[in-house]
């Protein structure tokens, strides 16, 4: 009875083993999970051409809000992005004499500098589809499972310069991208930037960079960029 027992025991355990060994070994690669991220990515930014909306931007600089606009955004017809300026920056007041220079001179540097960090935003945002297939092809790519079956993170090495780095947090299910990260630095002094990025969904499942915030902790600068009403065109 007892050798009975140990071999059905024997061979179920072995059904059980043959069963296993093909699930895990269907278990997407990291190469894998970029390509249908590459596929959600393109699906979602072809579906937002139908779409128009409002681009808020603040940028602020140790403490104090320096600039805010809204944009009105869509893409044209030869599919590129457009966008209308809503809001007027406010007037200030000309200041003379050498204060007044030094002071217009310093302001300049700032802009530039401001411009400069809003300019970096929209170059990681959104993911370049064929960016981080590129990334993907170089062998520069990291997986970890955050919530395994639901969340995992692509980490993207050298994706847009030379030491930088954006991981995606993606949806398991979906594919969706939920939120992102990047380490870079700004190219005029190397300053180093950070990006949190936080994904939303439309009503037809459509991904979209919801809002964005740029920290460059040496100039003690924010910038944070939110887009919001979103509707189809025409509508």
């Amino acid at each position: 009875m007892r050798k009975k027992w140990t071999l059905t025991t024997t061979l179920v355990a072995a059904l059980i083993a043959c069963i296993a060994i093909p699930v895990l070994a269907q278990q997407p690669t990291a190469a894998d999970r970029v390509i249908s991220l590459k596929t959600t990515l393109v699906q979602s930014q072809m579906v937002l051409r139908q779409y128009e909306w409002i681009e808020t931007t603040v940028v602020n600089v140790k403490g104090d809000d320096k600039s805010e606009k809204q944009d009105r955004c869509y893409y044209g017809a030869d599919g590129k992005l457009q966008k209308v300026l809503l809001t007027q920056p406010p007037q200030e007041s000309e200041k003379r004499g050498l204060r007044g220079r030094i002071a217009e001179r310093k302001k300049e540097e700032l802009t530039d500098y401001m411009q400069e960090a809003v300019g970096l935003v929209h170059r990681y945002v959104p993911p370049d589809p064929n960016r981080i297939l590129a990334v993907k092809d170089a062998g520069k790519i990291g997986l970890q499972l955050i919530e395994p079956g639901k969340r995992a993170r692509l980490t993207f090495s050298d994706y847009l310069k030379s030491g930088d780095s954006l991981s995606v947090d993606v949806d398991l299910m979906n594919n969706h991208p939920l939120a992102a990260n990047v380490n870079s630095y700004l190219d005029s002094d190397r300053e180093p930037v950070t990006l949190a990025i936080t994904f939303g969904t439309l009503n037809d499942g459509t991904t979209y960079a919801s809002a964005v915030v740029l920290n460059a902790t040496g100039k003690q600068l924010k910038v944070t960029v939110q887009n919001s009403g979103y509707r189809k065109m025409g509508q």
